[in-house]
């Protein structure tokens, strides 16, 4: 059996491949043009991927390929009618990011809250040596206790927040993107409340034809003046030209990245031209990334492969 890694610089330089190496050949490539994933795959029986696009232009009719396993949770990369026809298992991993996830949104959250990049500067310059006090605290911070924290998406991951805020004292509500998802053991909220009421507003929805552009120019109006917005679901879901606009007209008080429409990040964003860290931090997808979550991915892929094997159906998607 011959196995192939498309994209594996993806997965960190840091993973290990020797339990792939039991199961057969296989093949490691750090990056993949589309033009080349077809002769890659010659003679391989099962791809992994996370970013490479499989259809008949990328794979052709490879007779070879039996199973895709991804290494990610979402399967838009994979052309269903084409793998279906083509007799082409397909299988994703899921919750292995919940706990890093979680903590990259209270990690983007806190570094804005706390106003750390003023402060960090502040020491670094040296104005801290020439202070008169012991202490300064000329850009004023809060406590989230007491806040609202608004989710957005009820899935693990927006579940585990939802907790996680909980237990920092704040009220935490969420609102259903899709209109169908009513969990009686968390407070739910139209979207005007979410946005009128909310301190903080973490979303961790997937991006669907309800969630696309969701936080617009209309739907940064209705937020708080001070109100802080963390995305680390899907770029498009906010509106990246109405994010900056909102931004440099203070009409939020900040925001906190690790999706964008785009990634990498394009030259064109009207984002990348605010370098104000106090009022926008970027992070380049690495929510998921720790390498406990990197780890949980690698054996939940291996299981699957070896799953799939033994004639069993685990995480099969198709």
């Amino acid at each position: 059996m011959k196995l192939v890694f498309s994209d594996a610089d993806t997965l960190g330089t840091d993973v290990k491949f020797e339990e792939f190496e039991r199961l057969g050949e296989v093949a490691v490539y750090g990056y993949t043009k589309p033009e080349e994933l077809q002769s890659r795959c010659d003679g391989a029986d099962i791809l992994i991927t996370n970013k490479n696009v499989c259809n008949e232009n990328t794979l052709g009719l490879n007779p070879t390929i039996k199973m895709i396993a991804v290494t990610a949770t979402g399967t838009n990369i994979i052309d269903m009618e084409y793998v279906r026809k083509h007799n082409i298992a397909v299988a994703n991993v899921k919750g292995y990011s919940t706990e890093s996830v979680a903590q990259h949104t209270f990690a983007l959250l806190f570094y804005l809250m706390e106003k750390s990049a003023y402060y960090d500067r502040y020491v670094k310059s040296g104005k801290y040596i020439e202070d008169n006090s012991f202490t300064h605290f000329a850009n004023t911070f809060n406590e989230l206790n007491g806040k609202t924290w608004g989710i957005v998406g009820l899935g693990e991951i927006g579940r585990r927040v939802y907790d996680i805020a909980k237990a920092f004292g704040c009220k935490a509500v969420y609102y259903s993107t899709s209109g169908r998802n009513h969990n009686s053991h968390y407070d739910e909220v139209d979207f005007d409340t979410l946005l009128s009421e909310s301190d903080v507003i973490s979303i961790h929805a997937p991006l669907t034809p309800d969630t696309e552009n969701l936080f617009d120019g209309n739907a940064f109006a209705r937020m708080k003046n001070t109100a802080i917005i963390i995305n680390v679901g899907r770029g498009p879901i906010i509106n990246e030209r109405d994010l900056y606009e909102a931004l440099i007209s203070r009409q939020i008080g900040a925001a906190g990245l690790d999706v964008l429409k785009e990634e990498p990040m394009s030259k064109d964003n009207p984002l990348f031209a605010i370098k104000d860290s106090d009022r926008l931090i970027i992070t380049p997808h690495i929510a998921w990334a720790t390498v406990e979550a990197r780890e949980r991915l690698m054996k939940e892929v291996l299981n699957n492969i070896k799953c799939y094997i033994a004639g069993e159906r685990v995480n099969r998607i198709d």
